[in-house]
């Protein structure tokens, strides 16, 4: 009995450390050294698609804010009853349900879930990826990356009209230039780092 009792314990705390914000969302060194599994996950995205790391987090760090479970707020009748949301975006990257099902598809990642961390930032390097090919931006780019990611392929040539949009994106650049600089300082500890628990 008392070793069920320590196997719920552990794995009660093996879920909230991998369920649970960060602490400080906006400091990339703070993130990874709370989260260390999740450098090793940016890590493999970046050299797999070559996506880099603190376009990665600062895209996340605008769609959800590193919560596992954020969804669109829902819109409301009359400013005051809860109605439908308004799209089907989910979890870290908010990747909403057709495009998810198509990195799937495309990549064979079939078991890809929304609320993992591992899948989401793949599901980024994946988009950022196509959109290099697609719309010949290159993943340096994280104003326009971002505006595609925002707005879809598609859309992407009617972003000039969308201020709002705008605005996001510079939003998400400067975000992206404070996580690069922070990566710079600890990225020689992070790949130097052996142990591995959460």
């Amino acid at each position: 009995m008392i070793h069920k009792y320590k196997f719920l314990i552990i794995l009660f705390f093996l879920i909230s450390a991998c369920s649970s914000i960060p602490k400080n969302t906006a400091d990339g060194c703070s993130i990874f050294s709370e989260r260390y599994l999740w450098y090793k996950h940016a890590k493999k995205t970046e050299q797999k698609w070559g996506t880099p790391i603190y376009l990665q987090l600062a895209i996340i760090k605008m769609e959800s804010d590193f919560d596992w479970l954020a969804k669109p707020a829902r819109k409301k009748i009359f400013k005051v009853i809860p109605y439908k949301r308004p799209s089907s975006s989910f979890g870290y990257s908010q990747a909403v349900k057709g495009t998810w099902k198509q990195y799937k598809d495309e990549t064979g990642n079939k078991l890809a879930r929304r609320t993992r961390f591992k899948d989401s930032v793949d599901f980024i390097g994946w988009y950022t990826n196509k959109t290099e090919k697609i719309l010949k931006i290159s993943k340096k780019d994280t104003f326009r990356q971002y505006i595609a990611y925002h707005e879809g392929w598609g859309n992407y040539k009617n972003y000039k009209k969308k201020q709002k949009v705008i605005l996001l994106a510079k939003k998400v650049e400067n975000q992206s230039n404070k996580y690069k600089k922070q990566l710079d300082k600890c990225s020689k500890s992070l790949t130097t780092k052996k142990y591995i628990f959460f």
